[in-house]
C-alpha cells in the first residue's frame, strides 16, 4: 500500500472521528437544555460562514436519526453588501435538498450611513439582522430559532461583558427573546471553533466571508479572541474550563445582592432588628 493511500485513509478516519465528536456535542447540548421538542419548527439562521453551515449539517444528521419529528428550515438574510455572491447559498441548499428562504433587506446602507468611518459595524449590523430574522420567524410561526454561536463565541462574550460592560453575562445556550415571542437555541454551545473550522474544511462548505466587518481589526472581540487563543496555546483546555465555570455559578461567592441575600447573613439563632444603615452613608448630622 503506497503512502498516499495510507495518508488518505488516516485523514478519513480523523474526519469521521471529528464529525462524530461534533454530533455528540451538539446532541448533548440539545439534551441538556431541552433545545428541540417534538413538533418544533426550527428556523436555522444561515449566514454562509463555517459555523452556520456546520450547524445545519449536524442538525440534519441528528434529524435523520431522531426519535421525535421536527422541522428544519434554512433562512439567510441578504443584507445587500456590494459583491455578495447571491447564488452561493441557494445553489448549495438546493444541492442538499434543503428547504430555504432568502430574505432581502438593505441593512448595509443603513449601517454604513449611521456608523462613522473607522467605527465598528457589528453591534448595529447584528441588531438589524436579528430584527429581520425575528420578524420572519414570527410571521412564519417557527417555534425555535437556531443560531450558530459556539463555545468560543460564548466565552468571548463573557469577557467582553466583563472587561467592557462591568457585568458577568454571556450568550446562553437557550433563551427567550425580550418580548417573549421567540426561543433562541445555540446547538453548537459545546463545540470549539477550531473543530468547526476543520469540519468545514472536510466538508468543503462554500464559505461566504463577511466583508462588511471582517476586516475591522480593531474590534474588541478580536482582541478578546487573540487573548483566549494565546491562553489556549499556553494552557490547553482553559477555554473549556472557563465555559464549565459559566454553568457552575456560586452566587454566595460573588457580590450580586439580587442573587444572594448578604444582608440577612448572621450567626444561627441570633435575632436582630432592622437597624437603619443611613449612618453609614449619610454623613454627620
Amino acid at each position: 500500500m503506497n503512502q498516499a493511500v495510507t495518508e488518505d485513509r488516516r485523514a478519513k478516519r480523523e474526519s469521521d472521528k471529528l464529525a462524530k465528536r461534533l454530533r455528540r456535542q451538539v446532541g448533548q447540548a440539545i439534551e441538556d437544555f431541552n433545545m428541540i421538542e417534538a413538533g418544533d419548527r426550527i428556523m436555522v439562521a444561515l449566514s454562509g460562514g463555517k459555523d452556520s453551515y456546520a450547524m445545519l449539517e449536524i442538525l440534519r444528521s441528528l434529524q435523520a436519526a431522531a426519535p421525535v419529528d421536527f422541522e428544519l428550515f434554512a433562512v439567510n438574510l441578504d443584507q445587500k453588501q456590494p459583491g455578495f455572491p447571491e447564488h452561493v447559498l441557494p445553489d448549495y441548499l438546493r444541492s442538499i435538498d434543503m428547504p430555504f428562504e432568502i430574505l432581502e433587506q438593505d441593512t448595509y446602507s443603513v449601517v454604513t450611513r449611521v456608523i462613522p468611518e473607522g467605527k465598528t459595524y457589528c453591534s448595529l449590523c447584528s441588531r438589524l439582522r436579528r430584527g429581520a430574522l425575528y420578524t420572519y420567524a414570527a410571521e412564519q410561526g417557527f417555534t425555535k430559532i437556531a443560531l450558530g454561536h459556539h463555545m468560543d463565541d460564548m466565552v468571548e462574550t463573557l469577557f467582553l461583558n466583563l472587561f467592557h460592560g462591568g457585568r458577568m453575562a454571556s450568550m446562553p445556550p437557550k433563551l427567550k427573546s425580550d418580548k417573549g415571542d421567540h426561543v433562541v437555541i445555540r446547538p453548537l454551545a459545546y463545540c470549539r471553533e477550531k473543530d468547526l473550522e476543520r469540519f468545514a474544511a472536510d466538508k468543503a462548505f462554500p464559505i461566504i466571508p463577511c466583508n462588511l466587518c471582517g476586516t475591522q481589526d480593531n474590534l474588541q472581540r478580536v482582541a478578546i479572541k487573540h487573548m483566549l487563543q494565546q491562553w489556549d496555546r499556553l494552557s490547553p483546555g482553559r477555554v473549556e474550563t472557563i465555559f464549565k465555570a459559566m454553568g457552575n455559578i456560586a452566587p454566595s461567592q460573588l457580590a450580586d445582592r439580587d442573587l444572594f441575600d448578604f444582608a440577612s447573613l448572621r450567626i444561627d439563632g441570633l435575632e436582630t432588628g432592622e437597624p437603619s444603615q443611613h449612618w453609614l452613608v449619610g454623613g454627620s448630622s
